[in-house]
């Protein structure tokens, strides 16, 4: 994983910039993610993850920064030509499966709305033909192309997710929380379709969600958002071995075990912010803590940090 695919530089996104109720969803962040891999956003509710994806995806026009996808400025302005080819590269999956399925359009027409925008089947067969090899990709068969979204299970309207994601033959995918309206049996189930399609298809993912243990099966790096700032990012096995920046540590600790001897001592941190009172003039950046390891952290805290090492 050395080829960057997506540069992030210095995002933001404020709702009502400038007013009184001005809110910083997104505010400064740098990250890269690699050709072939699974980065995980992780955060508390309101921390700003989903606006992130939705803002490098251009559902939200950014309020500054840059996304750099593939060597091109994401949110530079663009023809419909340009915009066009970027929207068949890098698609979304998204966290409701309920809400994000047009109740009125059968299946077959859901799946096939990208087929038709990016004009990629001949012919009404072949348009019919890729959506029931699309369906039976995600484990659903073709029988269900004529059916409505009302008629599935929440795990299957996922899939449907999924599969229009597919339809396009995308190289990147935001997965939005893409589990957390599941039962907890079938969200494993979703998780490994789509670690299958990535080997299968070369797919690099955002994956964004809040339960921390099933970013850890995914991902290969994580990164930690808290008031929309970017506050740790490392390789996975780091973070939850060795999480430098309080905010993780509490994340962490909160994870249940299933063990009763464990659950009985485990001792929850919490975290408060006001540990991080920074001199007027003192510079808060991400700072490499360990190779690949990055925290958010002034120069004071990093040669504590790596004093302690």
């Amino acid at each position: 994983m050395t080829e960057k695919l997506l540069e992030i530089k210095h995002l933001k996104q404020y709702f009502n910039e400038g007013k009184k109720n001005e809110v910083r969803a997104v505010d400064d962040i740098s990250f890269d993610i690699y050709r072939g891999e699974t980065l995980g956003l992780v955060g508390e509710s309101g921390c700003g993850k989903s606006t992130t994806g939705r803002t490098i995806i251009r559902l939200y026009e950014a309020t500054g920064g840059e996304v750099i996808y593939d060597g091109v400025n994401v949110h530079a302005k663009k023809s419909k030509k340009e915009l066009k080819t970027f929207n068949r590269k890098m698609q979304m999956i998204f966290q409701d499966p309920y809400a994000s399925l047009n109740p009125r359009m059968k299946v077959l027409d859901i799946i096939a709305e990208g087929l038709d925008i990016h004009g990629l089947a001949k012919s009404s067969k072949e348009r019919t033909q890729r959506v029931y090899e699309l369906l039976e990709t995600v484990g659903l068969n073709r029988e269900h192309a004529n059916r409505y979204p009302h008629e599935f299970s929440g795990g299957q309207r996922q899939r449907l997710g999924i599969a229009r994601a597919l339809a396009v033959e995308p190289e990147f995918i935001i997965a939005d929380e893409p589990i957390s309206a599941l039962d907890v049996s079938i969200q494993a189930q979703v998780v490994n379709l789509l670690k299958e399609l990535q080997e299968k298809n070369g797919l690099t993912y955002l994956f964004i969600a809040h339960d921390l243990s099933m970013v850890k099966y995914i991902s290969d790096r994580i990164g930690v958002m808290y008031f929309g700032k970017l506050v740790e990012l490392g390789p996975a096995d780091d973070i939850y071995t060795s999480p430098k920046h309080p905010y993780t540590q509490s994340l962490l600790s909160a994870i249940p075990l299933p063990d009763p001897e464990y659950e009985r001592t485990r001792v929850r941190k919490t975290y408060d912010p006001s540990v991080h009172q920074y001199k007027e003039g003192e510079e808060v950046t991400m700072r490499e803590v360990a190779p690949g390891h990055y925290v958010l952290c002034s120069e004071r805290e990093y040669r504590e940090l790596v004093a302690k090492q």
